[in-house]
């Protein structure tokens, strides 16, 4: 990716069109984030691509001055893989939501993660559809009343981040959409980071939805609902009251009350986001109360383009001297 050769602000990055979402929705507070952590990685415009699907979260190449194709349901990660293999100089982020990406592009997302592309991933989840007015999505939660469920979801909601672990996912994180700053160090992160990168961003809709992540989000409770991830560091939250441990005879994680039990803070489990094995990265994914929020998982393994690209190599070479006539 080429550096623009000068100090760039986020008003580089905002286009002339008028952003259209419903005023206070939380889409606004991430795209300012995702324009002002481009605008400090002073990255060159024309080398950025911005593809979506369909749902209020796809309008957002519109609003992204980039380069930007706005596509059909749940085929952004389709289009943005043939894109990778052709141009694979350009740095390609897909725009989607729980209903876009988890529904019926369920299937293509899914291969997206397991050939680990280098591509980046923004799931927009606000567990509704917000654009048809307000149905449940795959990730609505269990008893959800919608239009579409008057009498409670039956359904049992899809993780995203589960989801994407069991797919092998390289690169796989969390945040809020008012937590700007840990949305700005992921998307850098991601961005760095060589392969798929799949960040899940709660995302309040207050016509169909609000108030959903209030717990994570109302500052006199989020410290002891919210479970902040940091490399290398203890799985503490509460303020470091609490902390994890993994119950050998449960084999599960459970939560130690530092305050009664002070001298178990040796027990608590270190979180490594680099550890090739999946199995705490999942456990902690399975997580709601508290609810993890960071990377769970950043590891380096072979990406699909650059194996294309060294195949086609080794076989032009192999084949360069035979004639077709």
């Amino acid at each position: 990716m080429v550096i623009f050769d000068k100090k760039l602000t986020r008003k580089d990055f905002q286009s002339s069109s008028e952003v259209k979402w419903c005023p206070g929705c939380g889409d606004y507070s991430v795209l300012a984030s995702v324009q002002r952590a481009f605008a400090e990685m002073n990255l060159s415009k024309e080398k950025i691509v911005f593809i979506s699907g369909i749902g209020c979260s796809s309008r957002f190449p519109y609003y992204m001055n980039t380069y930007g194709i706005h596509s059909i349901h749940g085929r952004a990660p389709t289009l943005a893989t043939g894109l990778k293999l052709v141009r694979p100089d350009l740095s390609i982020w897909i725009i989607t939501g729980d209903g876009d990406c988890l529904s019926i592009g369920g299937n293509h997302i899914l291969h997206l993660l397991r050939r680990n592309i280098n591509v980046n991933v923004l799931l927009f989840n606000n567990r509704i559809y917000g654009l048809t007015k307000g149905q449940y999505s795959p990730t609505s939660l269990f008893g959800k009343i919608t239009k579409s469920t008057p009498f409670g979801s039956i359904d049992r909601p899809l993780n995203p981040i589960s989801f994407a672990l069991g797919a092998d996912a390289s690169f796989v994180a969390r945040s809020l959409d008012t937590d700007t700053k840990m949305l700005i160090n992921i998307i850098k992160e991601a961005y760095n980071h060589n392969g798929t990168s799949f960040i899940e961003i709660y995302q309040n809709c207050l016509v169909f939805n609000d108030g959903e992540f209030s717990k994570l989000t109302n500052k006199k409770i989020k410290n002891s609902n919210s479970l902040i991830l940091r490399n290398k560091k203890a799985l503490l939250f509460d303020d470091n009251r609490k902390g994890l441990f993994f119950n050998n005879k449960t084999l599960s994680t459970e939560i130690i009350d530092l305050k009664k039990y002070p001298d178990k803070l040796s027990k608590i489990l270190l979180h490594n986001e680099s550890n090739s094995n999946r199995v705490l990265a999942t456990m902690l994914s399975l997580l709601d109360n508290p609810v993890p929020l960071g990377i769970f998982r950043k590891v380096n393994t072979t990406v699909y383009e650059e194996m294309v690209n060294s195949k086609h190599q080794k076989l032009a070479k192999k084949y360069a001297n035979i004639s077709l006539d």
